[in-house]
């Protein structure tokens, strides 16, 4: 086993490093976990981007999570099943030290739309009122994320901040909130980028 691993580190100390060329496009797939007191979720991006520079680009990601949340109802928390949000979010990556390296991090950040998904109550005493509705289909917010790339893998944690929503019943009285503000750890890859280089 050891010797699989040495030349494993071999093998990637002596793969070239590579840079994105300034004017290439490129495409990311990206899938991860929303790690969360009461649960959690996953997620799924797809990411078209246009390198600016040859260390810079920007891009509109395309997102879904599936999270479970926490309603928060006159301070009492009770345990939510939310569907899956989607998010359309124009962002913007920055690469330190890229130019002729195979291992680069980055930070990026972004803003958009985030869609809004249903709630269904776990709880059976809350369930008695099942018409309970989210305040609004969606909310603009905000990305924070950084990582790394390792030839064209990606690997980054993100926090994407949105405002929290308010639930109301049919008679317009609101029954608590809900905090729309997530973290994810993700996992992906990408093809494109232009003319790779050494």
């Amino acid at each position: 086993m050891k010797k699989i691993i040495l030349s494993v580190l071999i093998t990637l100390s002596c793969i070239g490093g590579y840079a994105q060329k300034e004017g290439g496009f490129r495409v990311g797939l990206d899938l991860g976990i929303v790690p969360a007191n009461s649960g959690g979720g996953v997620l799924l991006s797809l990411e078209p981007k246009y390198n600016i520079k040859d260390n810079m680009n920007v891009g509109l990601r395309i997102g879904v999570a599936a999270i479970v949340r926490d309603i928060n109802d006159s301070g009492a928390n009770t345990s939510a099943k939310v569907a899956a949000n989607g998010s359309y979010v124009a962002t913007y990556d920055y690469y330190f030290n890229a130019s002729g390296k195979s291992f680069v991090p980055y930070v990026g950040a972004g803003a958009g739309y985030y869609t809004i998904a249903n709630v269904e109550f776990n709880d059976s005493s809350t369930s008695n009122n099942n018409d309970v509705n989210v305040e609004a289909t969606g909310k603009f917010g905000g990305l924070l994320r950084g990582g790394f790339e390792w030839g064209k893998f990606r690997m980054g944690l993100e926090y994407n901040l949105v405002p929290e929503s308010t639930l109301q019943d049919t008679n317009g009285n609101n029954q608590g909130s809900v905090a729309n503000s997530y973290v994810g750890i993700h996992l992906g890859f990408y093809v494109g980028g232009g003319k790779w280089r050494r």
